[in-house]
């Protein structure tokens, strides 16, 4: 596997995005792709850059699960490693996200 440099995040909480581009871009140096939401991700990823997904658990409109089963889809990213970030996990919850490629 190539060295990790391209993390692409889903975050609807405009404060987590920020926190998220501090912690990963600034002080990690990764090249980081914010979206708000699951449509804007599948509107206007890169998926040929993407190394690494993290998607919210729970967005308005297209939730955490549902935007990975939109951006598996996409060739480029039918095996792109997957983190789910929430506040909410439940352990039967674990298996689910696993289930779907989580790492």
């Amino acid at each position: 596997m190539p060295e990790l440099e391209f993390i692409t995040c889903v975050e609807d909480d405009e404060d987590i995005r920020a926190i998220i581009e501090l912690a990963l871009a600034d002080v990690g140096g990764f090249s980081v792709e914010l979206f708000e939401n699951g449509i804007a991700a599948v509107e206007g990823i890169k998926p040929e850059k993407a190394q690494l997904l993290m998607l919210d658990v729970m967005m308005p409109g297209m939730d955490g699960m549902e935007t990975l089963a939109e951006l598996r889809q996409m060739p480029a990213l039918a095996e792109t490693p997957v983190i789910f970030m929430t506040a909410k996990a439940q352990p039967n919850e674990l298996t689910r996200f696993k289930a779907a490629g989580a790492v």
